[in-house]
């Protein structure tokens, strides 16, 4: 299982409320990062942002320069990967301070990181195609729709799920090992279910190169 603690970036530097404003974007720059965690010793005393920064006085502390110090995002050791990356999506941060038990800091992950690990888990890199399945949320069955995938010869990598807000229904994106789909996919028709999309291998290599190269360049703005 794959936790936080396991995350840790080393090459994360976090701040002291002594640096300031301009020492905390030569620092973001440095380690491509928008977000920056503020530390005195083993307490965490919040993350700051570039945003925030700029809307400053550069030659301040940011403990004294920032208005939202307060805020404190951070997930502990133990959590597993895919909770570190609901803290990442919901916060929209670049980087999520990891703290022990006792709220001792113990390091930083960073976006790029959880984002290779995740590709990892969710075997993205393994060969394969993408099906995107739509149904109502009573209609869903995670068992109903990984033996249709294993009646023709497939086997369901990874999976995941979204929901549609004020809506009955759901959306499950699936990665299945297998190139050739078309059987596949007539046979989930076949069973009542919503096709929404497929990507065939080379349709969702270059798809996925695209969101990497996309997200490079975001990270080394």
């Amino acid at each position: 299982m794959m936790t936080a603690e396991q995350l840790i970036s080393g090459s994360i530097v976090p701040l002291q409320g002594s640096d300031t404003g301009d020492i905390a974007l030569e620092m973001m720059e440095e380690m491509h990062v928008r977000h920056l965690p503020v530390v005195n010793g083993k307490t965490l005393l919040g993350v700051v942002s570039e945003a925030e920064l700029l809307d400053t006085d550069l030659t301040k502390p940011v403990l004294t320069g920032s208005k939202q110090m307060l805020q404190r995002p951070y997930t502990r050791s133990g959590d597993h990967i895919l909770e570190v990356m609901r803290i990442f999506a919901e916060q929209a941060l670049t980087a999520v301070p990891v703290l022990d038990d006792e709220e001792g800091y113990l390091g930083c992950i960073s976006l790029d990181t959880i984002l290779f690990h995740f590709s990892a888990i969710a075997a993205i890199s393994d060969a394969g195609s993408i099906i995107v399945l739509e149904m109502d949320k009573r209609d869903y069955f995670l068992s109903e729709i990984a033996r249709i995938a294993e009646s023709e010869n497939a086997i369901i990598l990874s999976a995941f799920v979204h929901h549609f807000p004020d809506s009955a229904r759901m959306e499950v994106t699936l990665k299945v090992n297998r190139q050739n789909i078309q059987g596949l996919i007539a046979c989930y028709q076949r069973f009542n279910y919503e096709v929404k999309a497929y990507f065939g291998e080379s349709d969702y290599g270059q798809g996925l190169r695209e969101r990497y190269d996309a997200l490079m360049a975001y990270l080394n703005v």
